[in-house]
């Protein structure tokens, strides 16, 4: 996650309270969501961004696994594509993961 990312996650989480936002990822790779998802969570693991030593504790979920939360028309068109050719089982795996570890 980049620095302006984190920013924009730190401001959003102070603005509106961490009990009030989530974090929906998209990324394409297992361990890149899973190091955003932490990084959201207890904070930048590279000691480089605005969230270093920041525990913002925010639920973090990737698109995958809210499936069931979308409109079957609207994931068709903009997802299941995407669905075909990522390791979805994955992503999902290595989100609950980092949950776990995290929380």
């Amino acid at each position: 996650m980049d620095m302006a990312n984190q920013a924009r996650i730190k401001e959003t989480a102070e603005k509106f309270g961490t009990d009030n936002v989530v974090v929906i990822l998209g990324g394409g790779e297992a361990e890149s969501a899973g190091l955003t998802a932490e990084t959201v969570m207890v904070g930048d693991p590279t000691f480089a961004g605005p969230l270093t030593n920041v525990e913002l504790h925010l639920p973090v979920y990737h698109i995958f696994e809210l499936k069931d939360l979308i409109d079957p028309q609207v994931y068709e068109e903009q997802l299941s594509m995407m669905e075909m050719v990522l390791d979805v089982e994955g992503i999902i795996e290595e989100m609950r993961n980092i949950r776990e570890e995290c929380s």
